[in-house]
């Protein structure tokens, strides 16, 4: 069974809505959390490396 986790600063309750990932062979899982049964993407494990890296570097906020 694979097993998805969410970040702790995510809060709880209502304002919990968030990404959740899941660490699976070669890869990293990702879905969103109001819809679990909905689709996921599945990137490489240095790809998803390099997606949080270029989060945490602000490359995708919003204006």
């Amino acid at each position: 069974m694979t097993q998805w986790r969410k970040s702790t600063r995510s809060g709880s309750g209502a304002q919990s809505d968030c990404v959740e990932v899941a660490q699976l062979p070669g890869t990293v899982g990702m879905r969103d959390s109001t819809n679990p049964g909905g689709p996921k993407v599945a990137l490489p494990a240095v790809g998803f490396r390099d997606l949080v890296a270029a989060i945490k570097r602000g490359e995708y906020d919003v204006p």
